[in-house]
This record gives C-alpha cells, structure tokens and sequence, in this order.
C-alpha cells in the first residue's frame, strides 16, 4: 500500500507539473521550467531580471534606429519597448556562442495587444532572419496563440533551426563568413544578431537565446491569463466640443487639479470673436461624458485630436500639443514627443491643427470617474480653443473600421497652402534634375547610368544594375532621391503621390516588369513599411520605343527605404529596364491646389480635335507624354482599332495629326 500510495502521490505531482509548465507564468520572474544548467543570453531593458545560472548572461542589446526603431512604452506599470517599424533586432556581444547549436530557442515576454496577432486579428508565423548579406535565411519560429491577446505580459517561446551557409557549411548564427557584406558586427543583419520579421507594434520586455530546451518545450507556453471582462468596443467613433455653437457631444471641458481653464466669450480678433476656453496653467484636459466612446478596459486604439484655436499674434512662438495618455486601463502612462509640437505663427487668424497617437486607453490621465484620450500641454503662451474632436480610430471587424471622421483635419495645415512644391522631375536625356535625383548606388540596389534607346533615339538612362552589379546582390532596385525638401517636409501627413516613368520598351526585354514596390507610410499614429500590390506592375511588350508609365500610390511619406533623407518608393525592376526621365506629383487634399494632378496626362492624354479650313481636322495631345499612338475605328458597337499611319507633327510642344474626314471615324490614344 505504501508504494502504492507513493507512486500515486509521484504521478499527481508529475501530473500536475506538466498542467503548470503549460502556463500561465508569472510575468515578474523567469518561467519555473527554465534551467538555470543551460547557456542563456538575455536581454531586460530595465535590468528587472537577473541570471539564474552561471550560463546566463546579459550580453543581448535591443537595437533601435534606422527602420528597426523601437520606443520606450509602460504597461501594467511594467516597461517594455515597442516596434515602431517593421523590425525587432537584437544584437548578441557573445554571438559565436551559437556557432555549433542547430538549434535556437528565443524566449520572449510581450504584451498582449494586437501586435502579436497578424493583420487579420488571427495567429501569424513569426520569421527570424538569421545570417548575413548576402547569405540570409528566414525560418520560421512558431506562432502566438490567439488567447495571449489578453492585454497582459506573456511569456512566449519560439525555436528555430540554425542551418548553414552554402559558401563555407558554418552556421548562420555565430560566425561571420568571408563574404559577408553590410553592417555584421554581430554576426547578422544590420548591427544585429537575429531580427524578428515584420513585426509592427510588437511590444516586448525581455528576450532571451538559449539552446534547446533552455526554457522548455514551445507546448509549454500554450495557455494564458485570461482577459479582464469588458463590454465590448462601443459602436461610435466621435465626440467633440464646439465651445463656439455652444454644442457639446458627450464632451466637456476640465477645470480642476492642475488642468484648470476659463471660458470667455470674447476670444479672437474683433471681426470674428468667438466663444473659446484657455488654459490657465500648463494643461487642458476634454473629457468624455457616459463612456460614449467606450469603456476604459476596451482595448486601446489610435485615436486622432483635432484642435481649431486662435492664432494669436501675441502668441507667436508659443507651442502646445497633446501630452500624457493612458496606454491602458490600469492607468499606465504614455507620452507624446515633443517634437510633434505645435508652434503659433500670430497669423490673427482660426486654425486647425490635427495629431493622431497609437494605442491610447480611455483611462484618460486625471479624468476619473469620466473617459479621455490624451490631455493637451502649452508652452509659452496658451491660444483660445474653440473646437476640440476627438475620434477613435476603429480596426476590423468593427462596424466603423477604416474610418476617419476628421479626415479633413491635417497634423501639418502648411499642406494646404503653397508653402509646400508638388512637382519634381529627373530627366536624364537633358540633364535636368528638378528636385529629383539618383539615390546612392550601394549595397544591395548598384544602379548603372549608360545611353539606352533605338537606335535613332539614344538618350542617357538609369537601370538596375542586376549582375552588373557588386556580387552577392540581386540589385534589382530603382531608387530616387528627394532632394532639397522639394515636396516639403518629411513631418508631412501622407501624401497622395502620382508617379510618371519614362521607360525603353526593349524589345530584348520584352515580358519583364517594374513597379514601385516598397515605401513608408502612416497607419494610425505608426510610421512603417508599405507595400503596393504586385497586381500594379507594367510589363514591357518590346515595342523598341520609349514609352510611359504611371502609377498612383495614396499614402507615402517622404521618408524613403534605404535612400534618406528623403525619397518615396523603392521600385522593384525585373530585368534591365531604362529609365530616362521620372516625375513625381503630390495630389494635395486641400488648399488652392486641392485635387490637382500635375501628371494626370501620363495617366491619360487628352485628344483635343479642332476644325480646319476646307473641311479638315487637327487631333492634338501633348508632347509631355510619349509613347502614345493614335488608333482608329468606324464603328463603335464592334470596334476594329488599327493604327494611323501618319505620323504625328510636331507644333508648340504638341502632337498634331491632320485628319482629311472621308466618313464615320472614332479616334483613340493607346500606349
């Protein structure tokens, strides 16, 4: 009975055991299972967890900057850092540790928003690009369950299979090849050791590399603390107080603590003075009234302010803008850069002025027992409010997602003035580079400069340079320079940007394509890579002729993809494809040029037909374009389009075809 009882007892406790290793584990110290016997390196930004054996050390360093930023961010009054990029790379001191291990465990704590999710809210494969230029690989390491979106710190375990280059047979992690290219330092990519891929709002707190079996087993981290209870998401999006019409939509106006204001009525020059409040201290804080936009422990979202106030000559130089946020509903504390700061020009006249922040809680900052976003903070003089919005921007499935009730409130209004240029071009046949100019040859995109064309029209060109190039390298990339800030400033909101490319339609390359491919772009509060559809590329059809191409893309910042400081996309580029002239247009939302498309010819040209004497007809369009012929038909109802065969003359920089009617005739431009 007695070994009986003892078996028993050993069975429950083994039992039990493997329940407990599955999780949940104990965000403030390391997981039970792991084994203090194995090599570790760990990294914990604020120095929160310390080694468990003489194997483990804290030689891992989270790297930030470039397109792999990460910002400070505290949750649960934990800290952590959050991918502002695409990019998580963490750089190990004792890399060549890993030089024999096949195998790779990264443990990691994150917080469970929906940064662990994919786009789509389901569970996505995370890769790890392990290796160096120009020998790379990307396994995959696993997956996050769906019940760790729990708004909580979790402990996850990926595992990865560390393989070998095919130059040498070392490993990918742990030794750095003679061939190796870029910033290798620490035996990977870009200063790192292994980065974690796409990964946009990731926000972790520890990442630890251990051999396998250092933490467990991936199956022991498959269950998590459950989500606090909450209401779901409410169906609205907008609150706002217009202080001027006297009309409040579940919002009001605090005055108390360190927040207090005053309302006047006198606000403003003395032909349009209006109804307004100001601050008297440092802060302002509008509140949202029976929880109209939601509940505080609803999970955060980016939310976007709009602020119309009195532009105060006396105030010139005076800053303001949105401050201290909750970041979730334990009343943790964000805040917002200085930088996005707000400066008064005293023009005497009503403006507006946008922001929109990432993953703001309605906890609000000093607001209980009420709901808010961020509270607004002043330096210098405080301007007159007479409006202030507020809108949560809302993601699938909810009802309202995708939109954007203050659309037409900019976070810079200059976009919708002159201030700003719309237009640049490089013409390589001429030698005119207007703001737009050939981005640097090097690394993986070698561009070749060389006279392309038929024979009867040769003109200087750029192409990829493909294996042209540096070995190693596809160098399959275009990619342009902004230059002088000839579109305005990188700080700009997105720009609708429309795209011209002249191209040799070469009849050797015939079948090859080219396209914008990847650029940067603003999505709700968070700057980070974007990618146009393959389904856009222009494929040649080998015509021997220089042609156009034009593409639209709706949202790019001028921050560029591997081209500073400034440019637009990086174009992906098939073959040998080149490119003698490229002229980009911002399509500007607002202002005297509102709607304006400098390159709506390149997308389309008009044909204008006018009357001549005797009866004939000229059909023009302009020369800016090229590679467009005219085509005809007699009938519409089942057309039969064939060539003009006269060629087209040449007068005030337009095409002009004389037309001697002889009937029913329709005419078309085709490219």
């Amino acid at each position: 009975m007695k070994n009986f009882t003892a078996s028993l007892l050993a069975g429950l406790l083994a039992t039990s055991a493997s329940l407990f290793a599955q999780g949940p584990h104990d965000p403030d110290q390391w997981p039970a299972i792991a084994d203090p016997n194995k090599t570790v390196h760990f990294a914990s930004p604020d120095a929160s967890f310390m080694p468990l054996g003489a194997g483990w050390t804290s030689s891992l360093n989270i790297l930030s900057g470039g397109d792999q930023v990460t910002s400070p961010v505290t949750l649960r009054s934990r800290p952590g850092l959050k991918v502002l990029g695409n990019y998580l790379n963490t750089a190990d001191s004792g890399f060549t540790e890993w030089a024999d291990n096949d195998t790779i465990d990264i443990l990691m704590q994150v917080y469970g928003d929906d940064g662990v999710l994919g786009g789509n809210g389901q569970p996505r494969n995370f890769n790890f690009l392990i290796g160096t230029l120009p020998e790379l690989a990307a396994p995959v390491g696993g997956r996050i369950p769906l019940e760790a979106k729990n708004q909580k710190w979790n402990w996850v375990l990926f595992r990865i299979p560390n393989g070998t280059r095919g130059s040498d047979g070392s490993r990918f992690v742990g030794s750095i090849p003679a061939n190796a290219q870029g910033a290798f330092q620490s035996g990977g990519v870009n200063g790192g050791t292994i980065r974690a891929e796409g990964v946009p709002n990731l926000i972790v707190r520890v990442i630890a590399f251990g051999e396998q079996g250092a933490f467990g087993e991936p199956s022991d981290y498959t269950a998590f603390e459950p989500p606090d209870m909450c209401e779901p998401e409410a169906l609205t999006n907008h609150a706002f107080l217009d202080l001027q019409n006297t009309n409040a939509s579940h919002m009001t106006v605090l005055n108390s603590g360190d927040q207090t204001t005053e309302i006047v009525d006198d606000a403003g020059p003395l032909e349009d003075q209006r109804r307004a409040v100001w601050a008297l201290g440092n802060y302002m804080n509008f509140a949202i009234t029976d929880n109209y936009l939601g509940e505080t422990c609803n999970d955060p979202r980016a939310m976007k302010i709009c602020v119309e106030f009195y532009d105060d000559p006396a105030l010139t130089g005076s800053r303001f803008r949105p401050d201290a946020y909750a970041t979730d509903s334990t009343g943790s504390v964000g805040f917002v850069p200085p930088k996005r700061r707000h400066t008064l020009r005293g023009s005497g006249e009503r403006k507006k002025v946008a922001w929109t922040i990432p993953a703001v809680s309605l906890y609000g900052v000093n607001v209980a027992p009420l709901t808010a976003g961020p509270r607004l903070t002043f330096e210098g003089g405080r301007p007159y409010i007479s409006r202030f919005d507020l809108a949560v921007l809302r993601v699938s499935p909810h009802p309202l997602a995708g939109q954007d009730p203050l659309v037409d409130c900019y976070e810079d209004p200059d976009i919708c003035t002159t201030n700003y240029g719309s237009y640049v071009e490089m013409n390589l046949a001429t030698g005119m580079l207007n703001g737009l100019a050939p981005g640097t040859s090097a690394g993986d995109q070698n561009m070749i400069q060389a006279e392309a064309g038929p024979a009867s029209d040769l003109r200087m060109a750029i192409r990829p340079a493909r294996d042209d190039g540096t070995p190693g390298f596809a160098h399959q990339y275009l990619n342009l320079a902004i230059v002088n800030q000839a579109l305005g400033p990188s700080t700009q909101p997105n720009a609708r940007l429309a795209i011209c490319m002249t191209y040799y339609d070469d009849p050797a390359l015939a079948g090859q394509s080219f396209r914008p491919e990847v650029y940067q772009s603003d999505r709700n509060g968070i700057t980070g890579f974007a990618f146009a559809p393959a389904s856009i590329a222009v494929t040649l059809q080998g015509t021997g002729r220089w042609r156009e191409a034009y593409f639209e893309l709706p949202d790019v910042k001028f921050l560029g993809v591997n081209q500073g400081p400034q440019a637009a996309a990086r174009f992906f580029v098939s073959g040998k494809i080149f490119f003698s002239r490229v002229r980009y247009a911002v399509i500007r939302p607002c202002g005297p040029f509102a709607g304006v498309n400098r390159l709506a010819e390149c997308k389309q040209p008009t044909v204008r037909i006018a009357a001549e004497g005797g009866g004939n007809l000229r059909l023009t369009w302009t020369t800016a374009v090229e590679g467009w012929s005219l085509e005809t038909t007699d009938n519409l109802a089942s057309p039969n389009w064939t060539p003009v065969l006269d060629l087209p003359l040449i007068e005030d920089e337009m095409y002009v075809v004389p037309i001697i009617p002889t009937g029913t005739g329709f005419y078309r431009l085709k490219n």
